[in-house]
């Protein structure tokens, strides 16, 4: 979409930035300088843009240092750009901190980052899950704006766990605190049972009990990422719309 706004649009700051943050996710070599090439194309004509000197830092900043040497000296000048243009305080300034303080992190702060991102993911599922259960015992979604996201994400969970194929999965997720706890006790029972009985001398069977109950988050979990794209797709058409008037 940047790239077919450069194409008839003409130049722009905001498009050449999107365009080189588009390259940038996919995290590959040949993206990562697509992506260089959009943000020096965009500093070109506008020295001074800070959405393109943060962007172009980050991607600086998580470069290697053997393979791209040029791109990793550049760092240096992009800070002192930036910190010129930027006031202490500003969003630009924060953001340029956050850049610096994740490519200055080492292992344990990745281990730490890493472990705080999943307990984040967690409770969002968590609380996610409590929508859809509150939406069960109500017979539905109340009607709401289609680019509200916390309603989008129940009625897509409504929606793939509708049928009555899905009704267990249904029962789990409307009783997911006593279904893991129950889960978990199973699964102690099972392993102790079957190496006391000479079974097995070491049981890894007992956790087949959580099975279901990972399926009920791997569902909730595509429920999120399609509320995201109707939300995404909601606001599309409220802009297109915008646009045409």
């Amino acid at each position: 979409m940047a790239e077919t706004g450069l194409e008839e649009l003409g130049p722009d700051p905001v498009l050449y930035r999107w365009f080189g943050l588009a390259h940038a996710a996919e995290d590959e070599d040949d993206h990562d300088a697509e992506a260089e090439k959009a943000y020096r194309s965009g500093l070109a004509q506008w020295p001074d843009d800070l959405g393109l000197l943060v962007s172009y830092l980050e991607l600086c900043l998580r470069a290697d240092g053997w393979t791209y040497p040029g791109r990793v000296a550049r760092v240096g000048g992009l800070k002192e750009r930036i910190a010129s243009l930027a006031p202490e305080g500003s969003p630009e300034a924060a953001q340029v901190e956050a850049a610096l303080d994740w490519a200055g992190r080492g292992y344990w702060e990745d281990i730490r980052a890493q472990t705080a991102a999943a307990r984040t993911e967690r409770a969002a599922l968590t609380s996610h899950s409590v929508g859809v259960a509150e939406a069960l015992e109500r017979g539905g979604q109340a009607p709401a704006h289609p680019e509200e996201l916390r309603a989008a994400e129940v009625t897509a969970a409504l929606e793939l766990l509708a049928g009555p194929w899905q009704a267990p999965l249904r029962l789990l997720i409307r009783h997911r605190v006593a279904a893991y706890a129950t889960a978990f006790v199973l699964v102690f029972i099972t392993n102790k049972t079957l190496v006391m009985t000479g079974t097995v001398s070491f049981s890894v069977w007992g956790w087949f009990w959580l099975a279901p109950l990972l399926l009920a988050d791997w569902k909730l979990k595509q429920a999120r990422e399609l509320a995201r794209e109707r939300v995404i797709a909601a606001m599309q058409t409220r802009h297109a719309g915008t646009a045409s008037e």
